[in-house]
């Protein structure tokens, strides 16, 4: 099951880890800074640490050059509540931003208009999981109309067989059944 909650834990930890090292808050020139540190090269995951930095005027709502605590908690509770945008998908996804698969990523984005069900320009867990649900039965529909097709052919014969000695089932017993009467 896809969930982009890893996503938020990484975008939330990370701001938490920068913050941590900046007492007077978080600047764009403090995640700079601390994205070239040798010492945080273990610790920062630098795709989210990237992603801070590219949306920085975003995240700072009251545009006083910090990221407050409760600016990064309202907006990523506010993103993980409302949903990401096929931009801030793609953006984490080149970025590298681990949370989830680079084959969910490439899922979400490839089906980002049909997951997106209530055309809000943002998809969210519940409707990712609605939408792999829905995908799920229509493949077994599917399934089963092609298994269906394929018993059908074998009980009343297919003109398609390859073989010129390939009987139905029906023919299997009229045959059996001539070759009595004789």
């Amino acid at each position: 099951m896809t969930s982009l909650s890893g996503i938020y834990a990484g975008l939330n930890s990370t701001y938490a880890y920068l913050a941590s090292q900046y007492k007077d808050g978080l600047t764009l020139e403090n995640i700079a800074e601390a994205r070239t540190k040798q010492e945080n090269l273990v610790n920062l995951d630098q795709t989210f640490a990237s992603y801070l930095q590219t949306n920085f005027t975003t995240l700072d709502k009251d545009g006083d050059g910090v990221i407050s605590p409760l600016e990064a908690s309202n907006t990523f509770s506010q993103m993980s509540s409302g949903g990401l945008t096929k931009m801030q998908l793609t953006q984490l996804q080149a970025s590298g931003a681990t949370g989830i698969s680079s084959s969910d990523y490439a899922f979400i984005l490839e089906n980002f208009d049909a997951i997106d069900s209530n055309g809000d320009g943002k998809v969210t867990d519940a409707e990712i999981a609605a939408y792999k649900m829905t995908a799920a039965k229509m493949e077994k529909e599917d399934e089963m109309r092609d298994k269906f097709a394929t018993d059908m052919s074998v009980f009343y014969g297919s003109e398609s067989s390859s073989s010129t000695g390939a009987y139905s089932i029906l023919s299997y017993k009229y045959k059996n059944n001539s070759n009595n009467n004789n």
